[in-house]
């Protein structure tokens, strides 16, 4: 049985790189991937007029949704099977929830190569982490 494997993104050039990581790579890893995006709820929803919100909440989905079906289809015409996730809340709390939740074996997440730090604080005693990659190891914290 091939492990299921959970790669959360965003628009960010750390996702970007990570999914041409795996592409570049691609017969490591099984046909069948799942593809989440949180949309974050912490949306400025206040300066906004209540009837508009669930207009902007609605927006927001559909956007979501198309950044999916964007990275999706990259994977698709390799040869990948993609399932796509879609999910609203604090990307801290959701990304392990649903790995958790819905038995996935394997997170495949990136990390900004200054790990969240100002690099000149920097210490290699021991290893950085993303700081959504590290919540997702440690939620509690």
């Amino acid at each position: 049985m091939e492990p299921r494997i959970l790669i959360p993104v965003d628009d960010s050039e750390t996702t970007h790189k990570t999914l041409e990581a795996i592409l570049s790579v691609k017969e490591r890893f099984p046909r069948k991937l799942t593809l989440l995006h949180v949309i974050d709820d912490k949306l400025a929803y206040r300066m906004i007029p209540d009837f508009q919100v669930e207009m902007v909440r609605e927006r927001a989905h559909q956007a979501g949704k198309a950044f999916l079906e964007k990275i999706a289809k990259r994977f698709r015409e390799t040869g990948f099977e993609v399932e796509l996730l879609l999910e609203i809340g604090a990307p801290r709390q959701i990304i392990p929830q649903v790995a958790n939740d819905r038995g996935f074996q394997l997170l495949v997440i990136g990390r900004r190569p200054d790990g969240g730090e100002n690099r000149q604080e920097r210490t290699w005693s021991r290893p950085r982490v993303g700081t959504q990659l590290e919540y997702s190891r440690h939620p509690g914290r």
